[in-house]
């Protein structure tokens, strides 16, 4: 074998390598790195990856390495098991927190952690018998059996999209339909997103200029918990990356306990507030949990990585989604605020409930029937539906974000899409697509199978059982995910930010189909999930690229990690609902109220019952926002004609579609988890980048990695060692009581108190609708 078997690592004598690049041939495959203007390639840096014949991006460079070893074991049986263990412990253990409040989700970074000493155990305790042929312990625990067996845990990780559905239909529709139809929508969902990923891989992992960049954070783990060494590394001096991780995710899981538990105000840091807490404006302005957080600083990193994590995310993009949330939320949503636009004034600036025309809750049960159907009567003796200011607003960005990310891939993408199309792996600039293509490839047949295969159980899961969801809906669904998987699987692959299909899919359902609120939530999980999850698939696809993971491996691992996790899901759910006593209630007495499924439940109603039409049609409160439909489109356009007159102008880094979406986390996301991420990026991706690239050049990954999985561990055993045990009972009269876990609650910040009231025993608001 052509690898060290004692620790893993790449061989530097028999490896397949990198070759240097003749110097006249550099700029060349230079011009053939990216058929677009890409903000992330850096010239400064860039003819130094393709004189070694290494990724042309130093971000790629410092945590992948330029050199492969097929004789590496991969696909054992050892992998297979472990990765079968996690796809099964931790789905299950998630879908089970899942209807809990509060609740707890188990990262994937710690199946990547908790493996390394599995597997290494594995390899010294476990003898070498055959089972089936195969060898039960064929040498020291591999990183290309750690990447298999991580992809296998993750694939399931989060709760399916489609058990919402499920739980909806039990809990607020009375529909208890059988195992059959619950495991086709989840499986369907689940592979249709599979299939359009694979379809879809030479447009979304081939090209080098799709890097991914959260996936170097996965690899610059892997490397360094394998101890590997390559040249991308860099030269610098100081402690080792295996020393630095170490200590860096030590301080991490330890110091969550202080922003997590014992000391919450310095993770809600709103620090102005507590100066003035009855002083509403000064609260809406400065405070984290209704306001607009304009005291800027957090000192939690759960906080800071909330979105995605910033050290992963390039400078430029991330200055987009900082511009974009200065412009709509700290200049725009006051405008709105003050000027009483939507009658704002009389609800707090920033929250994610619906509000009637009191202020109060919207109680959705006052405009249903029985049988969950519109009582329009009711309705209008009621009240229309109101929404925060930052929550409306985020309707509008989300329209303009739709259409912006359309615009802007015609305009700037169109070449790279054709040509891609035309394109095969060996062809292109890229050491490790070179590396790959030296691997049998998935044939699209394989992934178009299981497209048709899963087309057939969806139709037949919907026309079998009574979803009054129509077979044309559900192709028209499929078409908006095909539609924009490409625009944004590679706005996602060059930025780290997903624009997000799930409000123009409620919009399209609400008005074709009006009044069929399990028509709407099937619609949107065909259409936002499928494409949702062709991108969660084509980012694994990318990491066993980097990983040089042969693909059909890939193919095989992800389709058995898929189906084993449904299936557990769907078991956990059944057996929860059918054991545990009033589950979904308000009073359960162990906390299982299932807010996640209220959630759903309430935009069931909102966009299948009441629709639409009552929102943004013409003469409705929140007509105005249509518009932004039209301001997406035309922004790309004005960047493009401004980018052919000054090429090389910091119009190049207007990115208007991550401008729009960047905030769409908002609510129920603030300031808290923008303003500081902003921040940090611009440290690490810019200052430091600039003034020390040795140094970000071989730590910056990992510290990503370390911060990362240390707030993941620390989050799991916050919550078992504190709050899971006796209901979250332990320090209700003192730690849970003390002024530094309540300060930032004992503010008009923290009870949400909106400027105006209501007349005594009176409304607000239009007097018809």
């Amino acid at each position: 074998m052509a690898s060290d078997p004692e620790d893993g690592q790449y061989s530097h004598g028999d490896s397949e390598k990198a070759v240097p690049v003749d110097l006249k041939n550099a700029e060349h495959i230079l011009e053939n790195i990216a058929d677009f203007d890409d903000p992330n390639l850096d010239r400064e840096h860039v003819l130094e990856g393709v004189l070694e014949d290494d990724s042309p991006y130093p971000e790629v460079r410092s945590a992948v390495a330029n050199t492969d070893d097929p004789e590496i074991p991969v696909s054992t049986l050892r992998a297979y098991v472990m990765g079968l263990f996690w796809a099964i412990l931790i789905p299950g253990l998630n879908q089970f927190f899942y209807f809990r409040y509060p609740s707890v989700n188990i990262a994937s970074f710690v199946g990547q952690l908790l493996s390394f000493p599995m597997g290494r155990a594995w390899a010294k305790f476990m003898p070498n018998w055959r089972v089936f042929g195969y060898q039960l312990n064929p040498a020291p625990f591999t990183i290309k059996e750690h990447v298999l067996v991580t992809i296998m845990a993750s694939v399931g990780a989060i709760s399916a999209y489609a058990t919402d559905v499920v739980a909806v239909q039990r809990v607020y529709y009375g529909q208890n339909y059988n195992f059959g139809y619950q495991w086709m929508i989840v499986m369907s969902t689940q592979m249709i997103g599979f299939s359009i990923g694979g379809i879809l891989r030479r447009f979304l992992v081939n090209p080098p200029s799709m890097i991914w960049p959260i996936n170097l954070v996965t690899c610059a783990l892997f490397n360094t918990l394998h101890s590997q060494v390559y040249t991308g590394i860099g030269n610098h001096g100081g402690i080792s990356r295996e020393r630095f991780f170490v200590y860096v995710w030590l301080a991490g899981v330890l110091w969550y306990f202080v922003p997590g538990y014992f000391f919450q105000a310095l993770s809600y840091f709103s620090w102005v507030c507590w100066i003035a807490p009855n002083n509403i404006i000064v609260n809406q302005l400065f405070g984290y949990v209704s306001g607009l957080g304009m005291s800027v600083i957090t000192f939690d990193w759960a906080q800071i990585t909330y979105v995605i994590n910033p050290i992963a995310t390039p400078w430029w993009a991330a200055a987009n989604v900082g511009a974009g949330f200065a412009f709509f939320f700290w200049f725009l949503v006051p405008c709105l605020y003050y000027t009483n636009t939507w009658y704002s004034k009389y609800l707090p600036m920033s929250t994610r409930t619906s509000y009637d025309n009191t202020g109060a809750a919207y109680n959705i049960t006052r405009i249903i029937n029985t049988d969950t159907s519109f009582n329009i009567t009711a309705y209008r003796e009621y009240s229309p539906l109101f929404l925060s200011t930052t929550f409306a607003l985020s309707y509008g960005l989300s329209f303009a974000s739709m259409s912006a990310t359309l615009v802007h891939a015609l305009l700037f993408f169109r070449k790279q899409i054709w040509i891609q199309s035309r394109r095969s792996m060996h062809e292109q600039a890229d050491i490790h697509a070179r590396l790959m293509s030296k691997y049998k490839q998935v044939p699209e047949w394989w992934y178009m199978l299981i497209f048709a295969t899963m087309f057939v159980i969806g139709v037949v899961s919907i026309e079998l059982w009574h979803t009054e969801f129509p077979v044309w809906a559900f192709c028209l669904s499929l078409v908006v995910a095909f539609v924009y998987v490409i625009p944004i699987g590679m706005i996602q692959a060059i930025t780290n930010q997903q624009i997000g299909l799930n409000v123009i899919t409620e919009l399209i359902v609400g008005y074709a189909l009006p009044g069929r609120p399990i028509a709407m939530m099937l619609f949107k999980t065909w259409g936002y999930m499928s494409m949702y999850q062709a991108l969660v698939f084509t980012s694994d696809f990318k990491l066993g690229h980097y990983m040089k993971i042969p693909p059909r491996t890939m193919f095989w691992c992800q389709i058995v990690a898929t189906m084993v996790s449904g299936t557990v899901q769907l078991g956990v759910q059944a057996w929860m609902f059918s054991n545990i006593p009033d589950i979904c209630s308000p009073t359960q007495p162990n906390g299982f109220i299932c807010p996640n499924t209220e959630v759903f439940g309430t935009a069931s109603f909102i966009w299948g019952v009441i629709g639409p039409q009552r929102q943004f049609s013409s003469g409705q409160v929140y007509h105005g926002l249509v518009y932004f439909f039209l301001i997406g489109a035309l922004c790309p356009l004005a960047a493009w004609i401004v980018s052919l007159k000054w090429p090389h102008s910091f119009i190049r880094y207007v990115n208007f579609p991550i401008i729009f979406s960047g905030t769409g986390y908002i609510p129920p996301a603030s300031a808290v988890n923008y303003v500081p991420w902003t921040v940090v990026a611009f440290v690490f991706n810019y200052v430091i980048r600039r003034r020390h690239f040795s140094w970000w050049t071989k730590y910056n990954y990992v510290l990503a990695a370390a911060l990362d999985s240390g707030l993941a561990v620390s989050i799991v055993l916050d919550f078992f060692i504190l709050q899971y045990p006796a209901n979250g009972t332990i320090g209700i009269n003192n730690i849970q009581k003390w002024w530094g876990n309540t300060v930032f609650l004992d503010t008009a910040d923290g009870k949400a108190m909106p400027l105006l009231q209501p007349p005594a025993g009176g409304t607000f608001g239009p007097t018809h609708w």
